[in-house]
Parts: C-alpha cells; structure tokens; sequence
C-alpha cells in the first residue's frame, strides 16, 4: 500500500532561473514524511507531545533524473520497505508532468526525545506500518 500525495513547487523553493533548489526538495519530504504519520493516525505533535518520539532521519539517498521547474505540481509516492526495533527504511519516487524527476531510498528511526536515542516502535504505530509494507517492486515504479 503506498501514500500519495501532492505538493506545489513555489517561487521560494526555487533557483532564481526556476529550477528546483534541492535543499528545498529535502524540506518537503519532511512535510510529505509528516503527512504520511498522520494519515496512520499518529501526528507528529501527538507523537512528539504524547508519545514524546522523534523520528529523525539517518540515511537518504537521492537520485535526481530531471529538474523540477517553478509552478510544477510534485506527485510524491511513498512505500515502507522495511520495519526494523526502531527503524523504517522507506522509498520515494518524486514526479511532475508525468515524469519522474527524483528518487530516494530514506531510513528514519524512532528516537526518545527524552534520551535522544533509539526507542522500539511502539505496538499501534509498528502494526499501522506494518499495514503497509511493500515487499516487491511491482506497486512502486521507484528503482
């Protein structure tokens, strides 16, 4: 099962000659990331307040294909690939246009923001993640 969603590519996330700046891209994904742990009924101010548990990020792989031009809309796909104690490796594909422009391959994990280390999925959030997982390629055109 995978999310989706879309996002606009404005004035300030651009180069002045119209071009996606990419660090622009990475703030993004985090909205997109946000997102995601909120249609699983976990927002992250619930998580953080509540649960007090970050999920920062520890590994992202980027790929970029084509440059992301101002006023595109960008269609963000999301797979889980893998649930570790207290990771979640996750893939991105990125498009607009019908063409994709970038690709990630990004693990976050579940930290006590009260030690600042790792700390196991919680039971509800691993089973909404669970939920999730994509074990083949065949749903997520992303390589």
């Amino acid at each position: 099962m995978t999310f989706k969603t879309t996002r606009p590519l404005r004035f300030g996330d651009c180069d002045p000659s119209g071009i996606a700046y990419f660090p622009s891209y990475l703030n993004i994904l985090v909205g997109v990331l946000e997102d995601y742990f909120a249609s699983l009924g976990f927002p992250w101010r619930r998580m953080i307040d509540d649960l007090r548990i970050g999920v920062p990020t520890v590994r992202l792989d980027l790929t970029f294909m084509k440059p992301g031009l101002q006023g595109d809309d960008l269609e963000f796909v999301l797979v889980v690939r893998g649930i570790g104690r207290s990771s979640l490796d996750l893939e991105h594909q990125v498009s607009a246009n019908g063409q994709v422009l970038w690709t990630a391959k990004h693990r976050v994990v579940a930290t006590s923001l009260d030690t600042n280390q790792s700390h196991a999925w919680p039971d509800d959030i691993r089973a909404a993640l669970t939920s999730h997982l994509e074990t083949t390629d065949a749903h997520h055109p992303a390589t």
